[in-house]
């Protein structure tokens, strides 16, 4: 009796480990991937998922622009990686490197459209153009919408122009300022820059609206290129509470709720 009492026990103690031991599997299996995000969450971000990010940094952009997108990565309460990329950082923009990381930043910057489009160079045009198309996500802000237009990057079919003096837009002049938006169905304050109105994109099924301003041009969206996608945005979802600071714009005129979290969300739904 106690010989077959003990074998009992020893089979039922035997099951509960192999249990355990599946349960411990599955879920560190599913907590740290091995390769890159690339379009294959469409997701919410889970616990333990590493969202890679490189964020531009160079003479194509603003000095502190880089900086505060890192910031913003970081507030956004996921695991991330996240690299500076450019041509005087330690990882340079090449295909290879891109397609490393779930999306590319390409932040503000200033005035020079242009000349920020030709400090990139040709190799490294078309190294973005390849990652976003094989698959890659590309966030523009502010500048970053800019050189994403036909006349530059070419991830979207129009060319962009600022929002500044268009019928109904009550900022004039390319001083910092704050500018009510309609945001994903809210209204809400957002920092702006001298950003561009975005255009809708007729037949292209990944295209959703974000944010439009309060005259009703479009302030934030999303398009495909490729097999990947191009998310946009005029003003400046990124801004921290230093920016609003310095050009004086009060409390009441700042975002009430993460703003860039929404950009990134976009990516996956």
């Amino acid at each position: 009796m106690n010989t077959y009492h003990n074998l009992i026990i020893n089979h039922f103690t035997r099951a509960i480990l192999v249990f355990f031991l599946i349960l411990t599997f599955s879920s560190c299996s599913k907590g740290f991937p091995e390769t890159p995000m690339v379009n294959s969450l469409r997701l919410n971000l889970k616990k333990g998922d590493t969202l890679r990010v490189a964020v531009y940094r160079g003479v194509a952009s603003c000095e502190e622009c880089a900086e505060t997108v890192k910031s913003a990565i970081e507030k956004l309460g996921v695991k991330y990686k996240l690299d500076f990329v450019g041509p005087e950082e330690l990882v340079d923009i090449t295909e290879k490197n891109l397609s490393k990381y779930d999306i590319y930043v390409q932040p503000g910057g200033g005035q020079d459209i242009n000349g920020a489009f030709r400090s990139l160079g040709q190799n490294r045009v078309q190294a973005i153009q390849n990652y976003v198309s094989n698959g890659g996500n590309y966030l523009g802000l502010c500048m970053g919408a800019y050189l994403a237009d036909a006349n530059n990057l070419g991830l979207i079919k129009d060319e962009l122009d600022s929002e500044v003096g268009r019928p109904g837009f009550p900022v004039k002049n390319i001083d910092d300022t704050s500018v009510r938006l309609t945001w994903e169905g809210r209204n809400e304050y957002v920092f702006f820059q001298d950003g561009p109105f975005l255009l809708s994109a007729e037949g292209d099924q990944m295209f959703y609206k974000i944010a439009s301003y309060a005259n009703g041009d479009l302030a934030a969206a999303r398009y495909s290129y490729g097999k990947g996608l191009v998310v946009l945005t005029g003003p400046h979802p990124e801004a921290n509470n230093t920016w609003f600071e310095k050009a004086e714009i009060p409390l009441d005129k700042r975002p009430s709720q993460d703003l860039f979290k929404d950009l990134i969300q976009s990516f996956y739904r």
